[in-house]
């Protein structure tokens, strides 16, 4: 018998192997999942993200740092700058005592009210080496929260270890009252025949200290504690100020608020 001689198999038309004789399963045809993706090939795994630099957040530490350091150095100045003014000037507040309050009228109703005051009080200056220059004067007197006289004293400099004496009217006339004033106080108060007083001056101030001069700052004087008799005639009454004290406080306006 001849052997019987085949032709070579024609390649395919996209260039794959021909499939194997016998019909055997030509391994490299069709490809599995593990033979496209190569299964040899190590499996993908995600990263993790980079971490985040602290440059931002150093910066931010040593910017409060900075700051923080800045503010504690501006401290120091301004605490050796008073200590230098405190050793070579020794400042003091002004005081203020009331000489004389006489009451020559005081008449209430309903709806009106009408007074007069003749009011005298002395300002001194304890300090050596500080003269002070006030502005023009608003004098006040309350009685509880109700204000039965107005009046003002004109500005003036108060030289240095200096007493000066300060006098004024202070009246009022007012028909009606504003809104939401409580006077019954003022009619108690009435019956008894006893007023009590309180005297409030507001007023500007600038200081000089040997070359320095400061900017004007607000002050507040309040006497309280007096009580004066009403006049039944034409006769003005007195108020006895002895014993009444005088306190100075200096009015700081923050933002919106006034300590």
């Amino acid at each position: 018998m001849s052997d019987r001689v085949y032709p070579a198999a024609k390649p395919t038309a996209n260039g794959a192997a021909p499939p194997a004789a016998n019909g055997a399963a030509n391994p490299a045809f069709p490809a599995n999942k593990a033979q496209l993706y190569n299964a040899n090939r190590p499996a993908y795994r995600p990263q993790p993200p980079p971490r985040r630099r602290r440059h931002s957040r150093s910066c931010c530490c040593s910017c409060c740092l900075c700051t923080t350091l800045l503010i504690l150095i501006l401290l120091l100045i301004v605490a050796v700058a008073g200590a230098v003014i405190y050793v070579l000037y020794r400042p003091h507040r002004p005081s203020f005592s009331v000489n004389s309050l006489q009451l020559s009228k005081f008449n209430l109703t309903d709806t009106s009210l009408t007074s007069a005051f003749n009011f005298s009080i002395t300002a001194r200056n304890p300090n050596k080496k500080i003269t002070f220059f006030y502005d023009q004067i608003a004098v006040k007197i309350l009685s509880g929260d109700v204000d039965i006289g107005d009046g003002s004293i004109p500005g003036f400099t108060h030289g240095r270890k200096n007493a000066t004496t300060l006098r004024t009217v202070i009246s009022s006339s007012k028909a009606p009252f504003p809104d939401g004033t409580d006077i019954s106080p003022l009619k108690s108060s009435l019956k008894n025949r006893n007023l009590p007083l309180k005297i409030q001056l507001d007023t500007k101030v600038k200081v000089k200290m040997g070359k320095i001069k400061t900017k004007k700052l607000r002050i507040r004087v309040t006497c309280d504690g007096i009580k004066i008799s009403i006049p039944t005639g034409k006769t003005a009454t007195s108020a006895t100020t002895s014993n009444v004290k005088c306190k100075v406080d200096p009015r700081i306006k923050i933002i919106k608020w006034t300590v």
